[in-house]
C-alpha cells in the first residue's frame, strides 16, 4: 500500500458544494439562508427530511441550489431511508485532495464534485435509550450508519473539508465565512474535526454501553416472536 503524501493545501477554502443531512433542524433556518446569502452560486446537496425542510427554507428558488443526493447519485434513497448516502460519488467528494492528480481524475470520471461542507448530526440514540418503554429493537433502529461514516470521512479530510456537527457552531462558522469572503480557514476545519471525531466517539460509546448493558436472554426474548 503505497502512502499518500500531501504537497500542499489551500488555506482558505471556498464554500462551493455542501452536503446537509441531519435529524436536529434547530437554526438550519437561519444557517442555510446566510450560506446562500454568502454565496449565491452555492450548492446544497441533502436527503429525506432535511431536503424537505431546505426546500421550504429556500422557497421557490431552491431548485437553482438544492439537489437531492439521490439525483447526484443516480441511486434512490432504499426503503425506510436505510442507504441514502453510502455511495462511491459522496465519498470521492470527501476525501478527495485538490492538488493530488489521481484523486482529481477520480471525480472527473465519476462526473463527482468535492465537497468543501458537511452537515450531519446524527440518528438520536441517547434520545431513544432514555425512553422507559425502550426495547433493544428500537434502539437498533436508531443506530446511525451513513451519519457517522460521512463526519468522519469530512474530518479526515479536514485539509479541505468543514465538518459540521452541531448547530450551536453554526453562528460561529457564518462569522467565519463572513469575514473571509465565503471561505474557511485551515485552523477552523481542524478545530471542527476535533469537535467531530469527539461527537462520533461519544456516539459509539454510548451505542457500545447499551447494547453491553443488556442480558442476552432479554435481547432474545425481544425477537422470539420471528423464530
Amino acid at each position: 500500500m503505497s502512502i499518500n503524501i500531501v504537497n500542499k493545501v489551500d488555506d482558505p477554502v471556498k464554500i462551493k458544494n455542501v452536503l446537509v443531512s441531519v435529524s436536529d433542524k434547530n437554526g438550519l433556518d437561519i444557517f442555510i439562508s446566510k450560506l446562500v446569502e454568502i454565496n449565491p452560486e452555492i450548492k446544497i446537496f441533502s436527503t429525506g427530511g432535511t431536503f424537505e425542510k431546505i426546500k421550504d427554507i429556500l422557497g421557490h428558488n431552491w431548485k437553482s441550489c438544492l439537489m437531492q443526493v439521490s439525483e447526484y447519485t443516480g441511486q434512490p434513497e432504499t426503503q425506510g431511508g436505510l442507504v441514502k448516502t453510502l455511495d462511491f460519488k459522496i465519498y470521492l467528494g470527501l476525501l478527495t485532495e485538490t492538488y493530488n492528480e489521481s484523486h482529481q481524475e477520480d471525480l472527473s470520471r465519476t462526473n463527482a464534485v468535492p465537497m468543501d461542507m458537511v452537515v450531519v448530526n446524527l440518528y438520536p440514540f441517547k434520545e431513544t435509550i432514555s425512553k422507559q418503554d425502550v426495547t433493544p429493537e428500537k434502539a437498533r433502529g436508531n443506530i446511525d450508519i451513513g451519519g457517522p461514516c460521512m463526519i468522519r470521512a469530512s474530518a479526515k479530510n479536514f485539509l479541505r473539508v468543514a465538518s459540521v456537527v452541531n448547530p450551536k457552531d453554526y453562528k460561529l462558522i457564518i462569522a467565519e465565512l463572513e469575514a473571509h469572503n465565503g471561505c474557511t480557514t485551515l485552523e477552523m476545519r481542524f478545530k471542527l474535526a476535533c469537535k467531530a471525531f469527539e461527537h462520533t466517539s461519544v456516539y459509539d460509546s454510548t451505542i457500545a454501553q447499551f447494547l453491553g448493558a443488556q442480558q442476552f436472554s432479554d435481547v432474545g426474548a425481544c425477537y422470539k416472536f420471528l423464530k
